[in-house]
């Protein structure tokens, strides 16, 4: 087998203009989804009536079935049945014109939020809610007990996780070629296809992902011990409660 190495440097560099396409994806689905996800693990931990049963039913759903069959919903479905709506509304919108970005955004957000709402009901399980009760008792209220003392306990936690669900959103990202967005993916597929260079192409794109999870993954890591010497910055303060006889 012979690679046509010209090829792979010329694709490279049109993968490479593509990345921050696929970098907006990720840190949009990822600032959309964190407070979607936080508030379906909340509803499921107190177990507010309604919320709880949707959450339950929502994560369900999105966890049982293939991205792909979301994106056709999203992408192909959804429209044609918003297109219709509007047409016997008497409305002059045409709702194709929308950039499928904005659709990717949508399917994505929508498939990390169920899987982020686990990593956060588990993270958020593993603080103690005497801890709460004590915020409460001080004089805090129940969100500032929260952000000042679950929720920085419940991030160091759900860190591992949260890191190895955000290398998979870059990795899922690769499947928004299917909704007609120019990202790393679609960029190599349009260059291989005017010679058939498939091979070189698809080189170029498994060595840019590696990249960038690579450095996701150290950057998570060195948030990681950031929270981690803080943390324990934070128990060293603390005073020593003499043990009882």
């Amino acid at each position: 087998m012979n690679l046509n190495f010209d090829f792979m440097l010329r694709t490279l560099g049109l993968v490479l203009k593509a990345v921050p396409v696929t970098l907006n994806i990720t840190l949009v689905t990822l600032a959309l989804s964190v407070p979607l996800a936080l508030g379906i693990a909340l509803a499921r931990i107190y177990r507010v009536r309604g919320l709880a049963w949707f959450a339950t039913v929502y994560v369900s759903f999105i966890r049982g079935t293939p991205i792909v069959l979301q994106i056709l919903i999203v992408y192909s479905l959804l429209p044609s049945l918003f297109n219709a709506a509007i047409k016997s509304a008497g409305l002059g919108i045409n709702v194709f014109a929308l950039n499928p970005i904005v659709y990717a955004y949508l399917v994505f957000t929508f498939n990390t939020a169920a899987a982020l709402s686990e990593v956060f009901r588990a993270a958020l399980l593993t603080v103690n809610r005497g801890q709460l009760e004590a915020a409460l008792a001080a004089g805090l209220s129940p969100a500032q007990g929260y952000r000042r003392i679950v929720l920085p306990q419940a991030a160091l936690a759900a860190l591992p996780s949260l890191c190895n669900l955000t290398t998979n959103l870059i990795k899922n990202t690769s499947l928004a070629f299917l909704m007609t967005v120019k990202d790393i993916t679609a960029a190599a597929k349009i260059a291989a296809a005017r010679g058939y260079n498939y091979i070189e192409a698809y080189l170029d794109i498994f060595a840019v992902y590696i990249i960038i999870c690579a450095l996701t993954q150290k950057l998570f890591g060195l948030c990681e011990n950031n929270l981690g010497k803080w943390r324990a910055g934070e128990l060293s303060e603390m005073p020593n409660t003499p043990a009882k006889d």
